[in-house]
């Protein structure tokens, strides 16, 4: 049982998608997982809400105790899992290992629960072999987890040598945020400099004045929970509060924010912005430039 959506994509990586009995409402990838599979975990639906009305709502659910999402424990129960796969990172992100725990107890259910909270695009990478021990199949993961490593040794390889943009992510744009936890390292993987950034630790609260103060060569709008559609709509607002700063879109919830293997699609995206001719361009629906001119290497 997956709850998280991470989780659910290392699962498919592994080929165990036929052992996943259930899911939560989140996990969109591949789009099998959510249309086959029990859904296990509920939570409100914020697709027709603002970005300042969805950080208004997760503030005031968690300064009154309450949660984000809600575990079906009858479901969780009637699958009686061997396995579940948890996170503690991020109460606005995922249900908690403690949630999950205190409702086994509850039902007098026995199951193995593996909780998943890398903080950096190495522990991602860890991630899956750990997931591949616990499930099993441990030689698996470890094909998987090099053949994503030897994608970035390529990417490593194409920017080796070029000037490092210097690259603010903003993972929320109502109000802004910082890049937090492994986004700073896809940066950096992908030939650039992180600024603006808190590398292995959660993203905060900033300002755009903080973000400009920080004189970016580009911005990348990523927010968590939204594909490139929605991050081409919330752009603008950086676009206009840092003027002459190239803005780009990207997919984040399909290669930025969730801890599974597109992080890697993620690195090569994000290079092919910062390095465009020494790294192919990123497929359709992963970048969309906004404001600015065409990226250019930095002179300094």
């Amino acid at each position: 049982m997956s709850l998280l959506p991470s989780a659910t994509e290392i699962v498919y990586a592994l080929g165990l998608g036929e052992d996943l009995a259930g899911v939560t409402f989140e996990c969109d990838e591949p789009p099998e997982a959510r249309a086959r599979k029990t859904i296990v975990v509920g939570g409100r639906d914020t697709s027709g809400m603002t970005p300042a009305e969805i950080d208004r709502y997760v503030r005031d659910q968690l300064a009154s105790g309450g949660d984000l999402y809600t575990l079906h424990a009858r479901a969780l129960a009637d699958l009686a899992p061997d396995l579940i796969l948890t996170q503690d990172l991020c109460r606005v992100c995922a249900l908690p290992s403690g949630h999950v725990g205190e409702a086994l107890d509850y039902l007098g259910c026995h199951a193995d629960v593996l909780s998943l909270d890398p903080h950096s695009l190495d522990e991602v990478l860890d991630s899956i072999l750990a997931v591949g021990r616990r499930a099993g199949v441990p030689g698996r993961a470890a094909s998987v987890a090099a053949a994503l490593r030897g994608r970035l040794d390529r990417v490593a390889a194409q920017v080796a040598g070029r000037p490092r943009p210097r690259v603010a992510v903003a993972e929320w744009v109502d109000p802004p945020f910082t890049a937090g936890h492994w986004v700073p390292d896809l940066v950096t993987a992908a030939g650039g400099e992180p600024v603006a950034a808190r590398p292995g630790s959660p993203s905060v609260e900033t300002s755009w004045a903080e973000i400009a103060a920080a004189a970016p060569d580009l911005v990348l709008v990523a927010p968590c929970g939204y594909h490139l559609a929605g991050a081409a709509e919330q752009a603008p607002a950086a676009a206009a509060n840092l003027p002459g700063v190239p803005v780009w879109a990207i997919d984040a919830d399909g290669i930025v924010v969730r801890p599974g293997p597109r992080l890697v699609d993620g690195v090569e995206a994000i290079a092919s912005i910062l390095h465009p001719g020494a790294v192919p361009p990123a497929p359709p629906g992963a970048v969309q430039q906004v404001s600015g001119p065409a990226t250019q290497p930095p002179s300094r």
